[in-house]
């Protein structure tokens, strides 16, 4: 898209599409994106819009070929993009939004090429014997977006860490998005399970006596379901820990967003391992309350502080 980077009319109407969209499919991630200015909540709008669009297309009820042909149509829609070949007066709001965000910003737009990758995962069915396998689809579909939204929110370098610490933030940015991913992992479980999706790696599965999956509202007999969730909450805890660390990193609003939203997931997740069963029986998720108190000590910059006293660790 040609021209200046403020928003006229047009591109105005289409970010309140992508604004609409996001606050009727993601509460958590809309209630993160409120802290931001509104030039930046536009951007991140317009990012989750066509991030979810790639992946209604995977979740649709389309049979795998059709899926995989509208999954390389939207590719070559992020190749116009990339082209400079998305018009303000384009029918496709999402198109017109995002591409005015990436001319405004550095997304990487790379980035949506893998997480269209990782749905093609999702579209063969693909399973996952170890960790490692299964980190490969983690970073295609949410490290990929962590490193997007750093190219909207950007670092601080007038907050007094050393470059080389600066360069670490994409890094640090995949490794939270993975954290989140693992963490949504868990909490679908059963849901997954019911769409004959199987994510948590085979091993752990087998080393729990889990391999025959979760299909109703308890665990499998003889199978050490608490012990499996006590376990991938470890993994997902170490990797907030390091995730935690882009916090500093980043300007106090851009921070506070970054705080809210992985910080709900961070507490879902001692919600899941207060109760492991409960993903078993429905979707656990977290009150308006607590969510407003997890805002409140992003805005407060406390989570970033707690960061930087600790080197490295969640905040409290």
């Amino acid at each position: 898209m040609k021209g200046s980077p403020h928003a006229s009319a047009p591109v105005l109407a289409a970010y309140r599409y992508c604004e609409a969209v996001t606050g009727h499919q993601a509460r958590n991630f809309a209630y993160g994106i409120r802290l931001l200015p509104t030039e930046k909540r536009h951007a991140m709008s317009a990012l989750y819009a066509f991030s979810r669009r790639v992946d209604d297309i995977g979740d649709g009820p389309l049979d795998p070929e059709a899926k995989r042909a509208r999954l390389t149509d939207t590719r070559a829609l992020l190749d116009r993009m990339r082209g400079g070949g998305i018009e303000e007066d384009d029918t496709d709001p999402v198109a017109v939004a995002l591409a005015h965000a990436a001319h405004r910003f550095p997304i990487p737009l790379d980035a949506l090429d893998e997480l269209i990758d990782g749905v093609l995962m999702d579209v063969a069915g693909q399973t996952y014997e170890t960790w490692d396998d299964l980190k490969v689809y983690c970073r295609c579909v949410a490290g990929a977006i962590g490193r997007l939204s750093l190219g909207v929110f950007g670092t601080a370098p007038g907050t007094g860490h050393r470059e080389d610490e600066l360069e670490r933030a994409p890094y640090y940015a995949d490794t939270l998005g993975l954290a989140l991913q693992l963490t949504n992992i868990l909490r679908d479980v059963r849901e997954d399970a019911a769409t004959g999706r199987t994510y948590l790696p085979a091993d752990d599965l087998a080393k729990f006596g889990c391999a025959d999956a979760f299909r109703g509202s308890t665990a499998p007999p003889d199978a050490d379901f608490t012990g499996l969730v006590h376990f991938e909450v470890r993994r997902a805890r170490a990797l907030f820990a390091e995730g935690f660390r882009l916090l500093p990193l980043l300007d106090r609003r851009s921070g506070a967003c970054v705080s809210a939203m992985a910080g709900i997931y961070s507490r879902l997740l001692d919600r899941i391992a207060r109760d492991p069963a409960a993903v078993l029986r429905g979707r656990v998720s977290l009150p308006g309350h607590e969510k407003a108190y997890v805002a409140v000590r992003g805005l407060a910059g406390l989570d970033a502080r707690a960061v930087e006293r600790r080197g490295t660790g969640r905040p409290v």
